[in-house]
């Protein structure tokens, strides 16, 4: 659906895969920027706040992993900014799927139909990906780490954890498995662009093993080899997946290009 503003400009509320091609301005174009940027920033502290408000109950979510673990104030008011952290990405997390609809609905006008019909399936995707990152992360990854933690060196020290440094290393992981997760999503684009073939995805899996290792290297802040291990897996099998996809698409063209023929 279009919105006819009283300056006579075009400003899409809703994806429409039919709209026209609305020419606007640049004053135009830099007050939907405005708009647009007003509305994302103003959900975003409404969010923060909220998140802020409620901090109680999803510190107990983040310390949910660490079971039996006791957390220690080091400095006068640790918690109180480790709380405002937890608000703010939490908020971000929250208010994220908005902020890329209203992304999204600022560059639609300048795509063509076909394009216009294929941002919204691989949007989509890679939301559920990136939650699926940090529900894989939360349940697995964080759980394995700590229990290497816990158990390591336990019948020689007490645990005692700083909650700001537990916070930072839960929300790294966490984060770091969420974009891991977007490498399909990143992948279905090269194909549909035609930049790589799923075919050379394939071609190229010794590399691809090799670089997934250093992957879980690098994105696990950890360095217990099995959060590693379980890091590299995941990378692998996201890989061969997309590149499973891609073959997919370009096999579904070939068809659809052979009927067209006959």
């Amino acid at each position: 659906m279009l919105t006819q503003r009283s300056n006579n400009s075009i400003i899409p509320y809703s994806i429409n895969f039919q709209q026209s091609e609305a020419e606007m301005s640049l004053s135009e174009h830099l007050e939907e920027v405005r708009q647009r940027g007003v509305w994302s920033l103003s959900l975003l502290v409404v969010m923060v706040c909220t998140c802020l408000f409620s901090i109680k109950n999803i510190v107990k979510i983040l310390q949910e992993p660490a079971t039996g673990i006791k957390f220690l104030q080091f400095a006068p008011g640790e918690y109180f900014f480790a709380s405002i952290k937890v608000a703010a990405y939490s908020g971000i997390l929250i208010s994220s799927p908005f902020i890329i609809y209203q992304l999204i609905l600022f560059v639609l006008p300048g795509m063509t139909k076909t394009e216009r019909k294929t941002i919204l399936p691989v949007v989509l995707g890679s939301l559920v990906l990136f939650l699926g990152g940090l529900v894989f992360g939360y349940f697995v990854l964080v759980p394995a780490a700590l229990n290497f933690f816990i158990s390591y060196g336990s019948e020689v020290v007490e645990p005692f954890w700083s909650f700001e440094q537990y916070f930072e290393f839960i929300i790294v992981l966490l984060f770091s498995t969420a974009i891991a997760f977007q490498l399909p999503v990143i992948q279905v684009m090269l194909g549909l662009l035609k930049i790589v073939s799923g075919n050379t995805m394939f071609s190229v899996w010794r590399y691809v093993i090799l670089g997934s290792t250093v992957v879980g290297a690098v994105l696990t802040p950890s360095v217990d080899p099995l959060t590693q291990i379980l890091m590299s897996s995941i990378v692998l099998v996201l890989y061969f997946g997309g590149a499973g996809i891609v073959v997919l698409i370009e096999g579904s063209r070939q068809n659809i290009n052979y009927q067209k023929n006959f």
